[in-house]
């Protein structure tokens, strides 16, 4: 018989792994301000952050390496993360695309700020840094063992929940986008608890917080003007989300149904985590081999 965990240990092995992320967190932000880099230097802290409060937490722990946080790369990783990034894609279309096709909302040049393949390309950077270093905390160690002390439901949903509050910040937050932010971190939970990998939940959040500034909206209340256009809605804020952006109207509500269904019958390849015991009977998997680099 396994042995019974002791709550006491594993609360302050999770305590211990936000501690070190907020410790890294600072002092990198405080370095990159210094340095004068801002927003690429703060999606980097976080990234950075993320990967050494999983590392250390992971080490002193356990013993394992920071890829047995869900980063291992495998032929089952490539699937899982381009499944996410189509996911997340279409699912950002759905949302802006028929308004276009309506009437509803127009695409408009915006020639105080024309845009440039190069702030495209750091954008994408940024964008992919930013998606990885929330994920890589959020679903990480600190999340994978509450999941497997606690249960997937009683995780999930309150880290979702966590991940959202701490999205109140955000310019122009509203109850509406923070409710919807809620639902994408439910979603990005149960992408980990579909795959036992961060490739998943990545290409999630990725191919969602990409897609949005390529149309010209803003994304969680932050206007990021690359492509030298805006999208300009006609449609009340119930639809368009506002200032904050699409992720507080209904369309985006619509489209985290839409999401979970994708999830459910996606063929995502589950992969073994050091956390839990082997995939269930009958659920898809790849073998350890990795790709040839």
């Amino acid at each position: 018989m396994p042995a019974r965990p002791d709550p006491l240990r594993i609360v302050l092995q999770v305590l211990l792994y936000i501690a070190l992320y907020y410790l890294a967190l600072l002092s990198l932000a405080t370095v990159s301000q210094w340095l004068g880099l801002y927003l690429v230097g703060e999606t980097a802290s976080m990234l950075i952050a993320a990967a050494l409060a999983n590392w250390i937490s992971l080490r002193i722990h356990h013993g394992h390496r920071l890829w047995d946080a869900g980063l291992w790369w495998r032929r089952a990783s490539a699937v899982n993360l381009g499944l996410g990034l189509a996911g997340g894609v279409v699912a950002a279309c759905l949302v802006l695309v028929p308004p276009l096709l309506v009437g509803a909302a127009r695409i408009e040049r915006t020639p105080a700020d024309p845009g440039s393949w190069g702030s495209a390309v750091l954008l994408t950077i940024v964008l992919a840094m930013g998606a990885a270093g929330e994920e890589l905390f959020f679903r990480g160690y600190g999340f994978q063992v509450l999941v497997n002390t606690l249960g997937a439901f009683a995780t999930i949903l309150p880290v979702g929940v966590v991940f959202a509050l701490l999205h109140g910040g955000n310019p122009h937050a509203t109850w509406f986008g923070i409710a919807n932010t809620a639902g994408f971190g439910i979603l990005f939970g149960y992408a980990y608890w579909r795959s036992r990998d961060l490739w998943l939940p990545i290409g999630l959040h990725f191919g969602w917080n990409l897609t949005l500034p390529l149309f010209g909206v803003n994304l969680s209340g932050l206007t990021m003007n690359v492509t030298g256009h805006a999208m300009v809605w006609s449609a009340g804020r119930l639809w368009s989300g506002g200032d904050y952006g699409p992720e507080a109207s209904v369309l985006t509500s619509a489209a985290l149904v839409a999401l979970c269904v994708y999830l459910r019958k996606a063929p995502v390849r589950r992969q073994t985590s050091p956390f839990d015991g082997p995939p269930a009977e009958g659920t898809l998997c790849e073998p350890s081999r990795p790709l040839a680099s």
